[in-house]
């Protein structure tokens, strides 16, 4: 038999957290020695400590430009030096908070799949694998909190496979003096392309690619912020893969930009149209000769271990009703599309244990009826 809880919660980021977190406001009680009649709970998560993708941020990220980390419900974070490294402040703040919970994360586990149980009692099975074994977990309803950090994207481009020098992404960066004195494209429009050309453009001689036109912004206000959050929601609710929310809302230019900009690192070039041994060649055909090649092209969805319940539509994405898988009550989905700022998980997590229980009454009170 295999070990059984109400409800999965896979992946323990801030989205997981916060699910985690209003599950135990609820009544929900950890999965490993229940009582027999309680509402259970099991949060799994693949990385080896707590903090999510935060355990994997460059040193150089410091809290004083790290974009808008809003508190874990329920526990603020602590006071800390705008210059202390967030690799360090975040996983640390969630760890303590895991603890003073009690939510008791399983970890390292990876989820390898999700999918139906043989009888019909309209349970999921969560297969998992970590710690040199495997096991499954049925579920009454799962929500998932995996999030983009583990699915970098790498966009293709002739020649690729034909370059010289070195390709890595933003998931692979440690430290700028890793450039030091090479010839560094930087590939992206996003706030970490700009952000990392800004940091290697102290080493290296950088050239800034990007597909579109980068909009720039002098400020940014909470009405600009739920524009575009209902915009990235209007995709998902037809269907179609989410954007990010900088791609609607456009990108700050902060002091250190400022004075990027002052030193001419922002020369936006438009996309190089393929890729030579020793360098990348631009759409009048210049070749512009380059030492490393730095994709800063964003991440995707973490979610092929849902592929066995078949949610994704003919549009690419999955047509979403909140959380919710549309027409699958027993799926959720949280920073995912609009809910993928750290606050807009917060508030996902919780609509998404109100609407699990909504449907495990419901379903007890069909059962007691028959």
């Amino acid at each position: 038999m295999p070990q059984a809880a109400d409800v999965v919660v896979i992946g323990a980021g801030q989205a997981g957290l916060s699910a985690a977190y209003h599950l135990r406001r609820r009544g929900f009680v950890p999965a490993v020695g229940a009582e027999t009649g309680e509402r259970t709970s099991l949060v799994l998560d693949a990385e080896d400590g707590p903090g999510g993708a935060w355990r994997h941020r460059w040193r150089s990220l410091r809290m004083s430009t790290v974009n808008g980390i809003h508190d874990l419900p329920g526990i603020e974070q602590p006071d800390v030096e705008p210059e202390a490294a967030s690799v360090d402040v975040l996983p640390a703040y969630f760890g303590d908070y895991e603890h003073e919970l009690g939510l008791a994360v399983v970890r390292p586990v990876r989820v390898r799949r999700v999918e139906e149980e043989e009888e019909d009692d309209g349970g999921l099975l969560v297969r998992w694998e970590g710690g040199g074994g495997s096991g499954v977990v049925a579920a009454r309803a799962i929500v998932n909190a995996t999030g983009t950090w583990s699915k970098p994207f790498w966009p293709a481009y002739p020649g690729q496979e034909t370059f010289r020098g070195r390709q890595l992404h933003t998931a692979d960066y440690v430290r700028a003096e890793d450039f030091g004195g090479q010839r560094v494209a930087v590939v992206g429009g996003g706030i970490s392309a700009v952000q990392l050309l800004e940091e290697v453009s102290h080493v290296a001689e950088t050239f800034w690619f990007t597909r579109r036109e980068p909009v720039w912004r002098d400020s940014f206000d909470p009405e600009d912020g739920s524009r575009a959050v209902a915009m990235v929601a209007d995709r998902v609710r037809e269907g179609l893969p989410p954007l990010s929310v900088v791609s609607v809302t456009g990108l700050i230019k902060t002091p250190s930009l400022r004075a990027a900009e002052a030193r001419g690192v922002l020369h936006r070039r438009p996309m190089f149209t393929r890729i030579e041994p020793d360098g990348v060649v631009t759409p009048d055909g210049e070749l512009v000769p380059v030492d490393v090649i730095f994709w800063n092209t964003g991440f995707r969805a973490a979610l092929d271990h849902l592929r066995p319940l078949h949610l994704r539509t003919a549009g690419g994405g999955i047509r979403m009703d909140g959380t919710q898988v549309d027409g699958e009550p027993r799926v959720h989905l949280i920073g995912y599309g609009p809910s993928a700022s750290t606050i807009g998980a917060n508030r996902a997590g919780r609509d998404a244990v109100n609407r699990i229980v909504r449907y495990l009454d419901a379903t007890a009170s069909d059962a007691a009826a028959r």
